[in-house]
């Protein structure tokens, strides 16, 4: 996108949404900033992914404006909000690969519909494949692999694009433990390695922390905690209850609040 880099990411400006007389989100207001990882955190139910579904442009706010690459979404045309999209990759929360495709045809399939030239496609999916180690998989379908297969393969579908803007819903979300961590250095690697922009929700603050303590160091192909106690400063968090804003700032700043439902929400 040619935006300039000082300009947000992502922008939502006095955001609210009901639906019946549920509000769901109410006057939410926050940006990303280029190369930014925006971790959202809060109980379930408090408008989490409806946030997501508002910056990808499937759901319009009943109030308020919402910017992407500079773009307000409610004024965009259907052609241009596809154009949008092109330049966002979207990790679903359960996946959402196709059952009759094969791992290689889910990875293009952004790409078959932008009709790559067939020989491009297929580099850039086994480049992908590659990132997140499942290239070997690229003849399988989505039944044969675990479930933290299936999460790796989403990840690969999100990046084969090589978006501006990456959304993450719940990436680690019902996975075990270690599978979690496997599916965190995939995207501290691709903030580290790629520098792209995102915003993740997470239900799990481990997942979060991590995100905030780590870094991807290229030499050995693995995460490692960031020396002397560092924390990443790309690294940010905006954190929801019932539907409003209750904080928008650093790990630092998180983690040294006084609010008592924060203290409570963390600890």
């Amino acid at each position: 996108m040619s935006e300039p880099v000082s300009q947000p990411i992502v922008e939502f400006r006095h955001v609210s949404i009901h639906f019946d007389e549920n509000k769901v989100l109410n006057d939410v207001s926050f940006t990303v900033a280029h190369g930014e990882t925006r971790i959202l955190l809060g109980p379930a139910g408090g408008g989490k992914s409806v946030l997501m579904k508002i910056a990808n442009g499937l759901m319009m706010p009943d109030e308020g404006e919402v910017f992407i690459f500079g773009q307000e979404l409610s004024k965009l045309t259907e052609n241009e909000m596809f154009a949008m999209r092109a330049h966002v990759g979207m990790v679903f929360q359960e996946s959402a690969l196709f059952d009759s495709l094969s791992v290689e045809d889910n990875v293009a399939y952004r790409l078959q519909e932008e009709h790559c030239p067939v020989q491009e496609t297929h580099d850039r999916v086994v480049e992908a494949l590659r990132f997140v180690e499942l290239e070997k998989a690229i003849d399988k379908f989505p039944s044969e692999l675990s479930g933290g297969m299936r999460r790796r393969v989403s990840i690969a579908r999100a990046i084969v694009s090589k978006p501006d803007l990456i959304l993450y819903d719940s990436p680690t979300g019902g996975l075990d433990p270690i599978t979690s961590n496997t599916i965190i250095e995939l995207v501290v690697k691709q903030r580290d390695v790629s520098k792209t922009t995102s915003l993740l929700i997470t239900h799990r603050l481990q997942d979060a922390f991590t995100l905030a303590t780590h870094r991807f160091n290229q030499e050995t192909g693995h995460m490692e905690p960031i020396p002397d106690g560092g924390i990443d400063p790309s690294t940010q968090f905006l954190v929801l209850n019932e539907g409003h804003v209750v904080f928008d700032g650093s790990t630092e700043e998180l983690v040294r609040t006084d609010d008592p439902w924060l203290r409570s929400f963390i600890s």
